[in-house]
């Protein structure tokens, strides 16, 4: 099938990758189109479907794949993805991520899964969104020259004692809570990246969102909390608000920083938080680490 490759050369790891993406996209007659500037990969997206794309891959982060997968919504064009970003989070639920090679082998032997897109105030986020210490962290990591998880790390380090927690309203079903958090994430998956799952047991095709608030980090109760997050353990930690549904109002004191898959926004007081099921097609490795609820008996695509 018809397939372009769009690739975000301000990734290291994406232009290191790029002489195995080529010889790749050679071998199956393949196009590539690389991204000059902000949310030029959505339109370069749109573009691909336009000219009859069956298969649009993101080769980046998690940012190039929320702006590749943002234009392929509702569409019958299938995502695929190379992860070349420091975290790689949707990469990582859905078991591509590891090496180049892996991935672009998922693109001939695996099969399409429909898995569902967030939203916060219209913005579509396949992954994590969030507010609080994390959007704060996110602004300025994008602001950084090089990037990857040791530099996100010293970059938390040196917030962190200077952080304020913030308080919000939180309404979910019939229920209004008052939640004072170090940080807020509203998932479609189990992990921001880097393995590090913050709702363990979130699915990207349940037709549900996972909300998880931190409460106020200290020293004493940070580094048990950083344990448990990356041995998948977050939900036994003490304090912790967790809830799942349809559905979120988060409401906040005034507007700030808000995150969608780590790429950062000026965010509204008032942010509804809502779902499209299955929404979006994505090649996915065949043994896929969540079972695909929404998976068609149609025939298998590739791109080959």
């Amino acid at each position: 099938m018809k397939t372009r490759f769009i690739i975000n050369p301000r990734s290291g790891r994406a232009l290191r990758a790029l002489p195995q993406v080529r010889a790749f996209a050679k071998a199956h007659d393949a196009e590539i189109a690389h991204t000059e500037r902000s949310r030029h990969a959505t339109d370069l997206a749109a573009a691909a479907v336009a000219d009859g794309c069956a298969c649009v891959v993101a080769v980046g982060g998690d940012g190039t794949m929320n702006e590749v997968a943002s234009a392929l919504i509702g569409s019958t064009a299938i995502l695929g993805l190379v992860p070349c970003g420091s975290g790689d989070g949707l990469g990582r639920h859905l078991g591509i991520h590891g090496s180049v090679a892996h991935a672009l082998d998922v693109l001939v032997s695996g099969e399409p899964r429909l898995i569902d897109t967030g939203y916060v105030n219209g913005r579509p986020f396949f992954t994590a969104a969030g507010i609080g210490f994390e959007a704060h962290i996110a602004e300025r990591f994008n602001q950084l020259k090089r990037r990857g998880f040791l530099r996100y790390l010293t970059t938390s380090l040196r917030a962190f004692y200077r952080w304020t927690p913030e308080t919000y309203m939180v309404t979910h079903a019939e229920e209004r809570s008052t939640v004072l958090a170090f940080t807020l994430a509203v998932t479609n998956s189990d992990q921001y990246g880097n393995n590090a799952l913050i709702t363990p047991g979130a699915r990207a095709d349940d037709g549900l969102l996972d909300l998880c608030a931190i409460p106020p980090l200290k020293l004493f109760n940070a580094v048990p909390m950083l344990i448990r997050l990356f041995a998948g353990s977050i939900d036994r930690q003490p304090r912790i608000f967790l809830r799942r549904g349809t559905r979120f109002l988060v409401e906040r004191s005034s507007p700030g920083p808000l995150h969608t898959d780590g790429e950062i926004h000026q965010g509204e007081a008032r942010l509804e938080f809502t779902i499209r099921p299955a929404s979006l097609r994505i090649m996915a490795p065949r043994r896929s680490a969540f079972a695909d609820a929404h998976a068609q008996p149609s025939q298998t695509h590739s791109v080959t």
